[in-house]
C-alpha cells in the first residue's frame, strides 16, 4: 500500500503546519513517509503546498499520481490537478469554487464551519486535516494527541478549541461519505520512527560527532539548522551564532577551529560564495571545517525556494589556489546523520575543509527514520580529532629558544602534521594565509614551497586509501539491462524506479556516489568495465557529476536525464527516458 495526500493553499493559512501533523499521523499509525514543501519566496501571500508520501515500505521519493488532493482554495486544484486521476479524491468547499467534476470528490463546508464555530480563516486546516484522517479510515485520536502535545502551553481552553474543529471535519466524512471511505491509514504495528528533514539529520549529526561551534547566516534552504541548533544550546551546550554576513561566518567559525573548537557553518550557493576566499585559508593554514552547503537553482538569486543540484562543481573548485578538500553528498536522511558526523572526524584527521552538500528537496522533506538506526550509530559512533600534540610544557623547560619553534606543518609521508592548540604551554608557531615554513614563518623561496603544495596534495592519497568509500550498488549490475549513475538526492528516486522496472521484468542497476571528491580512478574504473546501458541522472542542466567523473577518472556518461525547473525528479520521468 502507498499513496500520496497533498494539501495546498495560501501562504499563511498553516499549510506547513498542516503537512508536517500528516506526516507525524502516518509515523505513529506505523507507516513509513517522505514529504515535500512547496512555497514562493515571498515575505507574505503566494501558494503553498504540501504532499506526502505514505508507504507501507521505506520510502524516500515522490509519486506522480496524488491520491488525496485537499484544495483550501481554487489555485490549489487549478495547479495540481494535471497529477489526478479519474481515481482521485478531492477534498473542497463547492460554495467556494462550484462543482468538480471528473474526479471523486468531498465537499466540506469550510467557510459555514468557521462562521458556525467562530474560527479564524486559518483554522481551515485543522478541519481538513480531521476530513483526511477520516478518507484515510484512520484514528481520530493520534491527531488529537498531537494536537494535545502542540498546544500544550496554551492550556486546556485552547487544546479544546482546537480539537473540535478536528473533530467536525472528521465526522462530516464519517457521517456523510461513507462508500468514499479508504483504509489506508489504520492502525499497524512497527518499530519506533522518527520523523526530521535532512536539515534535522545535519543538526543531529553535528551533535553526535561533538560540535561546538556553529555559525550561520540565514539563508534557504538550510536556514533551519540554524534555528535547530540554537533551540539545541542549553541541553548542549553548543555556542551557535547567527552573524552578520557570510564572510563573518566562514571567519568566525576558523578562528574557533584553530583555537580546537569542532566548528561548522551552513549557507546555500549565494552564501558560500562569499565564503570561499577563506576556504583558500582554510586549506593553507590546514584549519579543520564543516561547510553544509544545501542547493537551490542558481544563478544568483535564482529560485531560493526549489531544488537542484546545480553546485557540485563549484563545492569541488571552490577558493583559489590548488589545496585538498573533501567533498560528501548524502542521498538521504540517515547518510546525512552518518556522513555528517563523519565529516567532523576527517576534517580534524586530514586538516581541512570538508564539504558536505545537501539541496533543498533533501533538507527540508521529512522521512520516517527507525530510532534503533539513530540510537545504534550514536552507540557506535567514536570522536577522532586526528594528529593533536600532547607537548607538556617540561618539555621545552629544558630546550632552547630556537627549539621551540613547534613544526606545525611539518614534512611527512602522510601529508598530515601534528596540530597545537594555541596556548600549549612553552610552545608556538606561526600562522597566516601566508605560504610558510614547517614552523609556520612565511617564504617565497622555490623548495619550501614545492615541499608545503607536495605536503598537502598527499592528504588526498592517505584520505583515497584510509576513508574514501566506493558509491553503493543497488541491484545487479551483471543481470542489469541499464545502469543508472547518480548522486545525493537523486538516489530515492531511481532507487524506487529499479522497483518499478522489476515488476515490469526489467533488470535495472544504480550505482550512486555521496563520496563526491577526490575520486579514486582505479577502484572507480572497475566498477564500470561492463558493457552496459549507463544513464547519467542529475537535478541541473550540465551534467556536473558526469563531466566531474570524466574529469578524475576518464569515464564518460554520454545519456543523461537531466532535470533543471526547480523541481525533484519522478519515477515515472526515469521510465519515460526507457522508453
Amino acid at each position: 500500500m502507498s499513496f500520496t495526500w497533498k494539501i495546498g493553499g495560501e501562504a499563511g493559512f498553516g499549510i506547513m503546519t498542516t503537512g508536517l501533523l500528516f506526516s507525524k499521523i502516518a509515523s505513529r499509525s506505523g507507516y513509513h513517509i517522505f514529504d515535500y514543501v512547496e512555497y514562493p519566496s515571498l515575505i507574505r501571500g503566494g501558494h503553498n503546498a504540501y504532499e506526502v508520501h505514505v508507504s507501507e515500505n521505506e520510502t524516500t521519493h515522490l509519486n506522480k499520481t496524488i491520491e488525496i488532493l485537499v484544495c483550501l482554495n481554487k489555485e490549489t486544484f487549478e495547479k495540481h490537478k494535471f497529477r489526478l486521476t479519474s481515481e482521485s479524491l478531492v477534498i473542497y468547499d463547492k460554495d467556494e469554487f462550484g462543482i468538480i467534476s471528473d474526479y471523486k470528490t468531498i465537499n466540506i463546508p469550510f467557510k459555514k464551519i468557521l462562521s458556525e464555530l467562530k474560527g479564524q480563516p486559518v483554522m481551515k486546516n485543522t478541519i481538513a486535516l480531521g476530513a483526511s484522517i477520516a478518507v484515510l479510515g484512520g484514528d481520530i485520536d493520534v491527531l488529537l494527541k498531537i494536537i494535545e502535545e502542540q498546544f500544550s502551553k496554551k492550556g486546556e481552553e485552547i487544546i479544546n478549541f482546537n480539537k473540535q474543529f478536528a473533530n467536525v471535519g472528521f465526522n462530516q466524512v464519517k457521517n456523510n461519505y461513507k462508500t468514499l471511505i479508504l483504509n489506508y491509514l489504520t492502525k499497524r504495528k512497527s518499530d519506533v520512527k522518527l520523523v526530521m528533514t535532512g536539515n534535522d539529520a545535519f543538526s543531529l549529526g553535528s551533535m553526535i560527532a561533538d560540535c561546538r561551534l556553529y555559525v550561520a547566516y540565514p539563508m534557504t534552504p538550510a536556514s533551519s539548522v540554524l534555528t535547530t541548533l540554537a533551540s539545541w544550546q542549553k541541553k548542549t551546550n553548543i555556542v551557535v551564532r547567527h552573524a552578520e554576513d557570510e564572510i563573518s561566518v566562514i571567519n568566525t567559525a576558523i578562528g574557533a577551529s584553530f583555537a580546537g573548537v569542532r566548528s561548522s557553518v551552513g549557507t546555500s550557493g549565494g552564501g558560500f560564495a562569499l565564503m570561499v576566499e577563506t576556504v583558500s585559508l582554510a586549506g593553507v593554514t590546514e584549519i579543520p571545517l564543516v561547510i553544509f552547503v544545501s542547493q537551490r537553482p542558481g544563478p544568483a538569486t535564482g529560485m531560493p525556494t526549489w531544488t537542484e543540484q546545480g553546485d557540485l562543481l563549484f563545492a569541488v573548485h571552490s577558493g583559489h589556489g590548488e589545496f585538498p578538500k573533501i567533498v560528501l553528498a548524502p542521498g538521504d536522511i540517515e547518510e546525512m546523520i552518518e556522513l555528517t558526523a563523519k565529516a567532523y572526524n576527517l576534517a580534524d584527521i586530514y586538516q581541512l575543509p570538508v564539504i558536505v552538500m545537501s539541496d533543498m528537496l533533501l533538507s527540508e522533506s521529512h522521512k520516517t527514520v527507525s530510532k534503533k538506526f539513530v540510537d545504534d550509530f550514536i552507540a557506535e559512533y567514536k570522536v577522532n580529532r586526528g594528529k593533536i600534540s600532547n607537548i607538556k610544557a617540561s618539555t621545552f623547560a629544558k630546550a632552547s629558544v630556537d627549539e621551540q619553534n613547534f613544526l606545525r606543518y611539518k614534512i611527512t609521508e602522510d601529508g598530515i602534521s601534528e596540530r597545537l592548540i594555541p596556548e600549549t604551554p612553552g610552545s608556538f608557531y606561526q600562522a597566516n594565509s601566508y605560504e610558510h615554513l614547517e614552523d609556520g614563518h612565511t617564504t617565497e623561496e622555490s623548495a619550501p614551497r614545492i615541499a608545503q603544495v607536495d605536503k598537502r596534495a598527499r592528504k588526498w592519497q592517505t584520505y583515497l586509501k584510509s576513508d574514501f568509500q566506493l558509491p553503493k550498488i543497488y541491484g545487479d549490475i551483471d543481470k542489469a539491462d541499464v545502469v543508472f549513475v547518480c548522486w545525493g538526492s537523486t538516489k530515492g528516486v531511481v532507487v524506487e524506479e529499479q522497483k518499478i522496472l522489476l515488476k515490469k521484468d526489467k533488470a535495472s542497476a544504480c550505482i550512486h556516489f555521496n563520496h563526491m571528491y577526490p575520486l579514486d580512478k582505479e577502484k572507480i574504473k572497475g566498477i564500470f568495465n561492463k558493457k552496459k546501458r549507463y544513464i547519467l541522472v542529475e537535478n541541473n542542466s550540465w551534467g556536473q557529476f558526469g563531466k566531474l567523473l570524466l574529469q578524475e577518472t576518464g569515464i564518460e556518461i554520454k545519456e543523461k536525464l537531466l532535470k533543471y525547473d526547480g523541481r525533484p525528479i519522478m519515477a515515472e520521468e526515469i521510465i519515460n527516458k526507457l522508453t
